[in-house]
């Protein structure tokens, strides 16, 4: 993967076939409620057909106004806004509770954030990621003319494994899961059970070159398959139902 600044993204030319590119967008600025982000998307990246835009979730709850006023110095009252977007609280230790959300995410405190934001306030997740993926996608091709999908991505943690990853919570225009089964492995074996959540590798991939402090909220992954576009939802596709759960 490389990164590139504005200005200094390769054309289709020079992406080779089979290789991916993650274009970092730098420059796009603090976000407030009300603003285009797919404008803010199309100004700083010639888009091609097949480019994957992953927008960090953080923007698009500033752009949509999901952000509500807390008192930084009040652990409680994290706690209780936490607790006020979950429909079911899974564990506690300490300040951290790990919730259920009503889109069907585990995540910790609800997946309410408090970092990158102004003191004092907390963003929340958006009320349907898909819907604000679907939102960005039709404003990059009504400015840009081009095939994209768009994936609005998170950072959750993983139960028994330490370390953040960033996942897909929204998308639209990609499948998020790839179905293999059926399917032979390359020594001609077949695939029973592989199911592959590529909405959440994209979304990983992106931010190796977005980070967590660079004020970069936004990656275009240049060179995934065409046959993974189309329809796509991470609230039908990637939310295991509770039948299917053997841990809740």
């Amino acid at each position: 993967m490389n990164g590139y600044a504005p200005g200094e993204y390769p054309g289709d030319s020079q992406v080779e076939t089979g290789t991916l590119c993650v274009i970092p967008l730098r420059g796009i600025g603090e976000v407030h409620r009300g603003d285009d982000l797919a404008s803010l998307i199309a100004s700083r990246v010639a888009l091609e057909d097949f480019d994957v835009v992953v927008v960090t979730q953080k923007i698009v709850s500033k752009s949509e106004g999901r952000m509500v006023e807390v008192d930084p110095a009040d652990p409680a009252a994290r706690s209780a806004l936490a607790e006020s977007e979950a429909v079911r609280v899974l564990r506690r230790r300490g300040d951290l509770v790990v919730t259920e959300t009503r889109h069907g995410f585990v995540c910790a405190n609800s997946g309410v954030d408090m970092s990158n934001v102004e003191t004092g306030l907390a963003a929340l997740l958006p009320e349907d990621p898909d819907r604000s993926a679907r939102r960005i996608r039709d404003g990059l091709r009504a400015l840009c003319s081009r095939e994209t999908a768009v994936i609005v991505s998170d950072t959750f943690g993983r139960p028994w494994r330490r370390g953040l990853v960033d996942v897909a919570i929204g998308c639209a225009g990609i499948a998020a899961v790839v179905d293999l089964r059926g399917s032979n492995d390359w020594l001609g074996a077949q695939l029973n059970a592989t199911e592959v959540c590529i909405a959440d590798e994209i979304a990983s991939a992106a931010e190796l070159m977005m980070g967590k402090a660079d004020g970069v909220p936004v990656a275009v992954v240049r060179g995934a398959n065409p046959a993974w576009f189309g329809q796509g939802s991470v609230a039908r596709e990637v939310v295991r139902p509770s039948s299917e759960d053997l841990f809740r």
